[in-house]
């Protein structure tokens, strides 16, 4: 059986790859030509070069497979031409569902996110059935994801698309190179330059447990059926607390008031753009998120998948160790 993973070369999906490899499947990866690789160095998969952009690159890809893991997304909460968010995640995901179809791919694993669930106000943790619109998606990152999910819903219904949906919480772990936004987040407290935080929480899962879950739903999943992999709800506080005592450093005390940030966040992306510089570290959208937080249940993936998942200062002293490791911490 040869099975294609798209985004091997990033963060969640070469964890994914790697526990495949280590059930000694036959591996194809979609990476784009220009991608180095570092993720997936010397590990033992066939190179499929193109792009979710490229239809015809993914109908090539898709030849011959049996299995499908599509994890690959543009996962940027900023960018300066939105219009590269949907064309890759809804664009891209509705042709690559269309090639797998015509390849007579058996089984699919789509990795959605939590971003596209809804969730409550007062802290509750919210579920797969928790009522969400598209009108409720902050930002295009999140509003793009609701509608790729949407087009899987779709082609499940209407062409009978053999998928089953993960909606991972927020990651964290090892081999976080870009990094993802929370990586960063991890990545700069440790170098103590956050001195400050919102009021606001994440569901932290290890980046492992998650990929694990996805095994999990290929192998037990419903199909057309979504199933949350996550963690613990922790507040942003005791994510910077985990992670100061992890590296010997003091935990920022300051708590400011979003509406605070606000007018940083405009600046800083005017800043961005005018300099055509890296993504700003705070933007409006993101505080936009942070007004709720993201707290979510498993319950469905541990009963119906066996899914389990290890304390996050787990999570955390693994990325560092591996933020460490590769010169990232100084």
């Amino acid at each position: 059986m040869t099975t294609l993973v798209t985004g091997a070369t990033g963060f969640l999906g070469s964890a994914v790859l790697r526990l495949l490899l280590a059930r000694g499947e036959r591996l194809r990866v979609l990476m784009r030509p220009t991608n180095p690789g570092t993720n997936i160095e010397g590990l033992d998969v066939e190179k499929a070069y193109g792009d979710l952009r490229d239809a015809r690159s993914l109908a090539l890809a898709c030849r011959g497979c049996d299995a499908l893991y599509h994890v690959a997304a543009d996962y940027r909460l900023w960018v300066r031409d939105t219009n590269e968010l949907y064309q890759s995640n809804v664009e891209g995901t509705r042709a690559l569902m269309l090639a797998a179809l015509d390849a007579g791919v058996q089984r699919i694993v789509y990795t959605s996110s939590v971003a596209t669930l809804g969730c409550f106000t007062d802290g509750r943790p919210g579920n797969e059935d928790t009522p969400v619109t598209v009108d409720d998606m902050i930002g295009h990152y999140k509003r793009s994801k609701f509608l790729a999910e949407r087009v899987v819903d779709e082609l499940v219904a209407t062409r009978g698309l053999p998928a089953v949906i993960v909606n991972p919480s927020t990651p964290i772990g090892p081999r976080d190179v870009k990094p993802t936004p929370t990586g960063r987040v991890v990545r700069d407290a440790a170098l103590g330059r956050i001195p400050a935080f919102v009021d606001t929480g994440l569901n932290v899962a290890h980046v492992d447990d998650v990929a694990r879950g996805h095994l999990l739903a290929f192998e037990r999943g419903q199909v057309g059926r979504r199933y949350i992999l996550g963690g613990e709800d922790l507040s942003l506080r005791q994510i910077l607390t985990m992670v100061a005592r992890l590296c010997g450093r003091r935990p920022p005390r300051i708590a400011l008031p979003r509406r605070a940030i606000y007018p940083v966040a405009v600046v800083a992306e005017a800043w961005a753009r005018l300099s055509k510089g890296p993504e700003p570290q705070v933007t409006v959208d993101a505080l936009n998120m942070a007004a709720k937080k993201m707290y979510f249940d498993s319950s469905r993936a541990r009963t119906e998948l066996g899914y389990r998942s290890r304390p996050p200062a787990e999570a955390i002293a693994d990325a560092l160790a591996w933020f460490r490791a590769a010169g990232q911490l100084g």
